[in-house]
């Protein structure tokens, strides 16, 4: 690829646009990523609270273990996880967590979307893996639990 003087990462949409790299690293180098911000980042599906959509996030981490979710989860931050089960949500809940991202295209059941409904806790699904998706939301600036970038 030859040396343009830009960035190594193309941009083919122009600046300002949800999906840009340029956009996300101006944007959220000093502002916290609202819930609506991570769905579009990830082209993820809703399930329940949609009306959360405007609250901003502290921070972001991915875990499958719960204890793991119980260790570090901080105060308002999203939970990326391939875990479908109710604990999950109690255990989001008991964290504190703002949002809760579903990795891997993996679909919880009728049980765990009416219990995050009922704690008004935002349920999102995306096709993305575990991987992948911390990665957009890192390379867009979200920062880590322990507020790393």
């Amino acid at each position: 690829m030859p040396n343009t003087g830009g960035s190594a990462f193309s941009d083919k949409r122009g600046s300002g646009e949800a999906g840009s790299i340029r956009y996300h690293f101006s944007r959220w180098a000093s502002d916290n990523m609202k819930i609506s911000e991570i769905s579009d980042i990830l082209k993820a599906t809703v399930l329940v609270g949609r009306e959360r959509l405007d609250v901003p996030v502290t921070g972001g981490g991915s875990a499958d273990l719960m204890e793991d979710v119980l260790a570090a989860a901080t105060e308002g931050c999203v939970l990326l996880t391939g875990a479908v089960s109710e604990q999950m949500i109690r255990t989001a809940k008991v964290a504190r967590v703002a949002a809760i991202v579903i990795v891997r295209g993996k679909k919880p059941g009728d049980a765990v979307v009416k219990l995050a409904d009922s704690y008004g806790l935002p349920l999102l699904l995306t096709k993305d893996s575990l991987f992948v998706a911390s990665g957009k939301l890192y390379m867009a600036g979200m920062r880590g639990l322990d507020g790393s970038w």
